[in-house]
């Protein structure tokens, strides 16, 4: 499943938080502690689109994905989940999922550039943590 020659992007690497390892793919946070914003990342080299997964692959990813969005809705209870595999900036392949609120600071805009991060803080980062129970 994993691929010794894996390197998260460098845009990944510089705006996320690594909060553990799955079986097939890196659980990350933004690091932007206005939405609760988290990112799988299929931990194989040179990934583009889901279809560059083996069909084996692409089934765990699908898993993974749907056991990160359920932790969010049991944990943050967000108005909407959105669940996004979108590439023009960043194109190692990575699914976002953001919990998001009517009441949150982008609502009902696309959060991207809205508004500049405000990073989260250690205990913030372990609170995350022990909620998610990663």
């Amino acid at each position: 499943m994993t691929n010794p020659k894996f390197e998260l992007a460098p845009e990944l690497k510089r705006d996320c938080i690594e909060l553990t390892d799955w079986p097939l793919c890196k659980v990350l946070l933004l690091n932007d502690s206005q939405y609760p914003w988290f990112v799988l990342v299929p931990r194989q080299a040179n990934l583009k689109e889901i279809i560059d997964l083996s069909e084996d692959d692409q089934i765990v990813y699908l898993k993974e994905s749907a056991k990160l969005s359920k932790l969010l809705m049991d944990v943050f209870s967000p108005d909407k989940l959105n669940v996004a595999a979108l590439g023009n900036v960043v194109p190692q392949l990575h699914i976002h999922h953001i919990a998001r609120f009517t009441t949150d600071a982008a609502w009902p805009a696309p959060i991207w550039g809205k508004h500049p991060a405000v990073p989260y803080t250690e205990p913030q980062i372990a609170e995350l943590k022990k909620a998610l129970q990663l």
